[in-house]
């Protein structure tokens, strides 16, 4: 597949984990995912930023937690693309959300600001000046998609659509999405057959705009969240080595449609999903659907 360049605005383009120790969660997720790590700490930052790299491009970070937060230290952070960070902040108190810290600069690479929507899931904006975002999406040891899980779907919608201007749209096997009209335009430039691989996959032909997932929430699941899924060869062997590598399990791994999918700790406590899809498995599937 073709590095990513840039993101459209409204489109999750980074993802990133806070971690009281980096250079476990480093070990961690190159023994994993098999990610190596450079150190992109800008100068005098308190801290440390470790970027990720899969076969040379970036594809996630590892960094210290925020100085002051009150926030867990351990968790996957989702970054959407905006053209200002500091009228999206704006656009969100507005919105019914809250800044949960204010647009500041990270020099020589973009703007950002931590937000929370109108049930408190937090996600952060991105204003790139110098990095666009992850490189290497939709392949194993990549970033997949973000999930907003929430218990408040309504709430959710008319956020995001003011904020980013997504609408949720159904996917394979009637999952819920966002999507934002037009994204497939832009794919497409790179990925002509886009469309035609999802129609294959019995997706709905909005499906092609999707910009990240949507997840219910049980009374038992705690507050509402992003999360994020990271693709991998077999869900099963990655399951079992996370746990030889000092992370633990959530979920064993359990078939989604022709998804098979296992939610894991790492040694910090962040949250994620290991993804595998298996398109040989979609025909049983959208039978079984039918039937």
């Amino acid at each position: 597949m073709k590095p990513r360049e840039t993101y459209p605005p409204g489109v999750p383009c980074w993802v990133d984990t806070s971690q009281e120790d980096p250079d476990a969660a480093a070990a961690f997720y190159g023994g994993l995912l098999g990610w190596e790590f450079i150190d992109a700490t800008p100068d005098d930052a308190p801290g440390r930023y470790l970027v990720a790299r899969r076969n040379g491009l970036d594809v996630a970070a590892i960094s210290s937690p925020p100085e002051g937060s009150d926030r867990p230290p351990a968790m996957w952070n989702t970054y959407v693309r905006v053209a200002s960070a500091d009228d999206t902040a704006e656009k969100a108190k507005a919105a019914g959300g809250a800044a949960v810290v204010e647009p500041f600069d990270i020099p020589g690479a973009g703007r950002m600001a931590v937000l929370a929507d109108r049930v408190d899931a937090v996600f952060s904006v991105w204003e790139a000046r110098g990095f666009e975002g992850a490189q290497l999406v939709n392949e194993p040891g990549a970033w997949v998609f973000s999930d907003l899980n929430t218990r408040d779907s309504g709430a959710a919608e008319k956020f995001y659509w003011e904020l980013f201007g997504w609408e949720k749209c159904v996917g394979v096997g009637g999952f819920e999405f966002w999507r934002l009209r037009g994204y497939s335009d832009f794919l497409t430039r790179d990925d002509p057959e886009l469309r035609e691989r999802h129609q294959a996959a019995g997706a709905s032909a909005e499906f092609s705009d999707a910009v990240a997932a949507i997840g219910p929430l049980s009374n038992d699941d705690g507050p509402a969240h992003w999360s994020v899924t990271f693709g991998v060869d077999d869900a099963d062997e990655v399951a079992a080595s996370a746990a030889k590598l000092g992370g633990r399990l959530v979920a064993e791994p359990f078939d989604v449609g022709p998804v098979r999918n296992a939610v894991i700790a790492d040694p910090g406590g962040a949250v994620f999903t290991a993804s595998r899809f298996y398109p040989e498995r979609l025909t049983q599937y959208q039978q079984q659907a039918t039937a």
